[in-house]
């Protein structure tokens, strides 16, 4: 089982950077690959990046691509995700997401745990 806290959202200026944190409590971090995705009001819900259980292997939406890096701390259970060059098209709920296997995804039926979600906004 697992369970995923995050922390990190604010309101941040157009080129700004931010860092959003994903903890994971429960045993199975090491075997789970983990995924960012966010939702903007009115819009579906939006992958952005994974990476696998072993953190060898990552991949980001075209559309954050060169801004948004994903890692992970294995010491800490954290995910996390660095978003820089920020912009008002980035505001949203952002989540994190964990996969009961080690293989990347980027389909959100795919992740069994979910956090909370936190707010990003980016003004203009």
């Amino acid at each position: 089982q697992g369970h995923l806290l995050q922390s990190g959202g604010n309101l941040v200026q157009t080129g700004d950077s931010l860092k959003l944190s994903c903890a994971f409590s429960g045993r199975t971090f090491r075997d789970s690959a983990m995924g960012w995705f966010r939702q903007a009001p009115g819009k579906e819900r939006e992958f952005l990046a994974t990476i696998s259980s072993g953190g060898q292997i990552t991949k980001s939406a075209d559309s954050v691509k060169g801004r948004f890096t994903v890692s992970r701390d294995y010491a800490k259970n954290e995910l996390y995700l660095q978003m820089n060059s920020l912009k008002p098209e980035d505001t949203a709920v952002y989540y994190c997401a964990g996969r009961r296997y080690s293989g990347i995804s980027v389909d959100a039926v795919e992740y069994y745990y979910w956090g909370q979600g936190t707010q990003v906004t980016v003004s203009s």
